[in-house]
């Protein structure tokens, strides 16, 4: 039976679906994406990406456009109607590590990531397929036709459903959506135009009545975040969002006038909701992003725990359709990112308590939601069936791999490890010159799927005759041994090979005369064992 012509279709062309087409199309996976809107939205809902989104945004080669594109997150200034609380920076005493080279989340509004991603993704030749709307879907052992409004279908040997809380696909696949929806705990929420308030803060109003907040949007002249408790009607049931609903609500909790806002879009009422999927693989289809889980939005987890799903099945959907490992790596997407997902329902859950009660107080506000597991940088899969045993004193496999500042051994020229590992391959390290031998039979061996590189102090290279710069292109000189060091490997201990997964997390430590370790991997062997 012939192969359908897409290899990877996928709905939702929101921050996790785009991330996921992008990351397939850079490894010459057939891919569509669809989205049932008849244009693009210009919402600005999520306020932008975590550190470990970042990294991701690094890796796809956008994150230089996000960073001009948006704005450091901002200083938090509370008040008690007219008056000014407090000045607060949750971020004040962070700064960039020699293994993360980002200390902060980054403010952009979502539609212009998402111009962002989909820039990237037209240079592949794929571009977003509008007012495609999807109705049903059948699927096979060896496909899965997905029907749309108009009587289209397309086929493909599987599908992604980033299609949001309200996903299409996982309904379609009858997968359950447990959890619970708080009634209570309401907000409105749209963009505003607002003149007067200072575009260089975050404003936050909360007393014994409810809240507003305002936040300045990156990259326009007088667009703002705005967000409150709504208005209740006299049965009790809270007021549809609206322009004059939302001048209310300011001049009621700031003491300003009302007419300072004007031009409210992208209405929404927003209820805390705590779901996740029972599962996110039905045979040949996927669940990623809200259409997989929901929850709080406190800590801005929602749209990067996204994101970082579709980095996580990237790689592993590519690797199968390209024949290069067993279709059993497929179940390793939910084994990983299920776990994440539950972890993540508790860390928001936990951070919106905190919130709640920090703003009864005088000087409270959304900085209590802050939090190092709100970063994203702690989360691995030590658990997984792809980590082996084994390790050194900092690093086990299944996480996350640390940067490090190095050089080129051979130029001297600057150089990331993150720099190494971008792109759509796995990594090999080899930590000491005595590496080079296992290096250089894991490049002959696996070509372009593996990039190799011997990370040495400036001492070893110098001892050495040329084969620990032969053993890969682009050896590098851990000067300060900061490399090391990220990696839990001392100045005196013996050599070590650690390879990184195209997701840029450790797959596997290994002793260095022990490279026939790095080829069971790749080829698939501890797969099978799993």
């Amino acid at each position: 039976m012939p192969k359908p012509p897409t290899t990877v279709l996928i709905t939702g062309a929101g921050p996790t679906g785009l991330t996921l087409a992008v990351d397939l199309a850079r490894r010459d996976i057939d891919v569509r994406i669809i989205d049932k809107s008849p244009q693009f939205p210009r919402s600005s809902r999520a306020k932008g990406p975590n550190p470990r989104s970042l990294e991701v945004l690094a890796d796809l080669g956008v994150v230089e456009q996000v960073l001009a594109a948006g704005s450091p997150p901002l200083s938090m200034r509370k008040y008690r109607g007219a008056e000014v609380i407090a000045d607060t920076d949750p971020y004040a005493t962070a700064r960039p590590a020699p293994d993360t080279p980002y200390d902060r989340p980054w403010l952009i509004a979502q539609w212009h990531l998402e111009e962002i991603l989909r820039a990237r993704l037209a240079e592949y030749g794929v571009r977003v397929e509008l007012g495609a709307e999807l109705v049903g879907l059948t699927q096979d052992d060896d496909s899965v036709t997905a029907s749309l409004a108009g009587g289209r279908e397309i086929e493909a040997r599987y599908l992604v459903g980033c299609d949001g809380g309200h996903s299409t696909v996982r309904k379609l696949l009858g997968v359950p959506f447990e959890g619970k929806t708080n009634e209570e705990q309401v907000m409105v929420c749209g963009d505003v135009e607002a003149e007067g308030p200072d575009r260089g803060v975050w404003h936050q109003w909360f007393d014994e009545d409810g809240g507003v907040m305002l936040c300045p949007i990156p990259g326009t002249r007088s667009g703002w975040w705005f967000q409150a408790a709504p208005e209740k009607d006299a049965a009790g049931r809270p007021v549809p969002p609206s322009l004059e609903s939302f001048q209310r609500l300011f001049a009621r909790h700031s003491g300003r006038p009302g007419g300072l806002l004007s031009r409210a879009t992208l209405l929404s009422t927003y209820r805390v909701n705590e779901r996740m999927a029972e599962r996110y693989r039905v045979g040949r289809a996927f669940l990623a992003g809200d259409a997989a889980h929901v929850h709080s939005v406190a800590g801005g987890l929602g749209m990067n725990t996204g994101i970082q799903d579709a980095f996580n099945l990237g790689w592993k959907l590519a690797r199968v359709a390209a024949g290069r490992a067993a279709p059993e790596l497929l179940d390793t997407y939910e084994e990983e990112r299920l776990p994440i997902a539950a972890r993540t329902l508790d860390i928001t859950a936990e951070r919106l308590r905190v919130t709640l009660e920090a703003i009864k107080q005088p000087g409270g506000g959304l900085d209590s939601a802050v939090t190092p597991q709100t970063y994203g940088l702690g989360d691995g899969y030590r658990w997984s069936s792809l980590a082996p045993a084994g390790g050194t004193a900092r690093l086990r496999a299944g996480d996350r791999a640390p940067d490090a500042p190095c050089r080129d051994a051979a130029t001297g020229a600057p150089r990331r490890l993150f720099e190494a590992f971008a792109g759509p391959h796995f990594t090999l390290l080899g930590f000491g010159a005595g590496t080079a031998q296992a290096l250089r039979e894991a490049t002959a061996a696996h070509g372009d799927e593996l990039r190799a590189h011997t990370v040495t102090s400036a001492d070893e290279a110098d001892r050495a005759t040329g084969s620990a710069g032969a053993a890969a292109r682009g050896g590098l000189s851990d000067d300060g041994g900061l490399a090391r060091s990220a990696y839990g490997i001392g100045p005196d201990e013996d050599d070590v090979l650690v390879l990184i997964r195209p997701d840029n997390h450790v797959a596997l430590i290994a002793p260095a005369g022990d490279h026939r370790a790095v080829a069971e991997y790749l080829k698939g062997a501890a797969l099978e064992r799993a």
